[in-house]
């Protein structure tokens, strides 16, 4: 497949779970809403169990196990903070983790892990959304414009790999225009959004968002070495063009449970 026709069937792929995932956000019932971002969890968890090697059955009694103790958590509190702490934790490990090429062998370890990650995950699409509709679609939005700048950019402009080991295809041109983008989208939110979800100190907004974006390259890293040790290229073939699900929110594992961290604490 030549790289524009690659590019077509991604936006032709993209368009409508936009559309989607917009609708949902601003006109679905929260019980609706709760059983969608379940039925993502438990999507990325039976891709996540196939990493790790687990059979059929076991793949699908896990994948509803995280399901479920995702949407149970949220059902007996919504604004529960606890689960994210041990998540954000992981992630600020995990640069030290990649750097030293540690295996998440065996399947037990990556399993437990797959719930540290990917139930906060759950949770924090329904926190955020039942903050303010906005400022989930403005995290998600770090996730998006960053993958779209990162990738244009390194298209263009790319020729020193970011990673080589983990992901070839990164390079450190299209990590900097990623972070460019950011940076004007921190600075568009800061002079423009509503006051209801605008931080009112610039630097804060800078610091909140470069954050968020190291967080963006470095849940798509994990990711990558988790399919490198599995010897997959994508986490599953549900969305053509793009992989599996987890492909689809890598980057987002990474950046809900601190985004959320930061509502909950300066809302």
């Amino acid at each position: 497949m030549s790289a524009r026709s690659a590019l077509q069937t991604r936006i032709l792929t993209a368009a409508p779970l936009i559309a989607g995932f917009l609708a949902a956000l601003y006109w679905a019932p929260p019980p609706v809403w709760i059983g969608l971002t379940g039925v993502v969890a438990i999507l990325a968890a039976w891709e996540w169990a196939g990493m790790a090697g687990l059979e059929k059955a076991n793949r699908l009694f896990y994948a509803f196990l995280i399901g479920i103790l995702g949407t149970g958590m949220s059902l007996f509190n919504a604004e529960i903070a606890a689960p994210f702490y041990p998540a954000l934790l992981f992630w600020l490990l995990a640069p030290t983790l990649l750097a030293r090429g540690v295996t998440m062998r065996p399947p037990a370890l990556h399993l437990l892990l797959g719930g540290i990650v990917l139930i906060p995950t759950h949770l924090g699409l329904i926190v955020l959304r039942g903050m303010n509709p906005d400022l989930l679609l403005i995290v998600v939005g770090v996730v998006v414009i960053a993958d779209s700048a990162a990738y244009f950019s390194g298209r263009q402009f790319g020729k020193h790999k970011l990673a080589p080991s983990i992901s070839p295809g990164k390079t450190w041109e299209g990590a900097i225009g990623a972070w460019l983008a950011i940076t004007i989208y921190a600075l568009l939110l800061y002079f423009y959004a509503p006051a209801s979800i605008k931080l009112d100190c610039l630097p804060q907004a800078l610091a909140l968002f470069w954050l968020l974006f190291g967080l963006s390259v470095l849940g798509d890293l994990f990711e990558s070495t988790l399919k490198r040790q599995a010897g997959i290229k994508d986490s599953g073939n549900l969305l053509p063009g793009h992989g599996g699900v987890l492909d689809r929110i890598d980057s987002l594992t990474a950046v809900l449970p601190a985004a959320t961290l930061f509502w909950m604490w300066f809302k």
